[in-house]
């Protein structure tokens, strides 16, 4: 069994340090333009997604005597959400792992790796995994998260006009991934990333169905309490 299991091991570091091809001696596979655009443009809608469902409205001017009237905008309609929503975007990519056992897009996640999954239960169960780093260093951002990070923040420096083009003049009519990505970014280059999808919206459905399923037997439990 020990035997086995070391096979097993040795064949899932062999798995994480290669897989994808060895584009750096140790296995290392910078994201492309189309994944670095790929995941701004998800990062920057999912952003947005949370700061518009305020309905705030703002008093914009200003006024010596305090008697003329402000004009007012509505919150989710301003620049002062886009600039917050752009504000530590690029930090939120230091929540990603690289899914290695992947070998698409789709390998920036967020979540722990499958990987990594398996070898923190072999870790906790006693089994001796050198991975060349310390174990308490396992779960830190890998250097080709952290050059994401580098690329998104080129990336928006780059094409800032066009994400405030979009925001005004285009937002709920193009997706950011076709606006900014297909048509600007990777213009006249292959954009083929942008519709690999990953397994993050099955696991939000299977959520959601607990979630539903946990109501209705809730709601059943309350309706046996009042009728007794």
């Amino acid at each position: 069994m020990y035997i086995l299991t070391q096979i097993f091991l040795t064949h899932l570091l062999f798995s994480y340090l290669v897989i994808g091809g060895l584009e750096e001696e140790q296995g290392v596979k910078y994201a492309n333009k189309c994944e670095v655009c790929k995941v701004v443009a998800i990062e920057l809608e999912a952003k947005l997604d949370e700061t518009g469902k305020s309905h705030d409205v703002l008093e914009i001017g200003y006024s010596v005597d305090d008697v003329s009237p402000k004009r007012k905008k509505e919150y989710k309609k301003s620049e002062l959400r886009l600039v917050e929503s752009m504000e530590n975007l690029c930090e939120r990519i230091l929540e990603y792992n690289i899914h290695k056992e992947r070998t698409d897009s789709t390998r920036f996640a967020k979540g722990m790796s499958q990987t990594f999954k398996t070898l923190h239960g072999l870790a906790h169960k006693g089994v001796k995994v050198d991975l060349g780093i310390p174990y308490e260093l396992w779960d830190k951002p890998s250097v080709e998260i952290t050059t994401l990070k580098s690329q998104c923040e080129d990336l928006i420096e780059n094409h800032e006009s066009d994400i405030e083009d979009w925001y005004h003049n285009y937002q709920g009519k193009v997706p950011l991934t076709r606006f900014l990505c297909s048509e600007r970014v990777l213009k006249d280059n292959d954009d083929s990333c942008l519709k690999e999808k990953g397994d993050t919206s099955g696991e939000v459905k299977k959520k959601k169905k607990k979630k539903m399923q946990v109501a209705k037997v809730e709601n059943k439990e309350n309706d046996v309490k009042e009728e007794l």
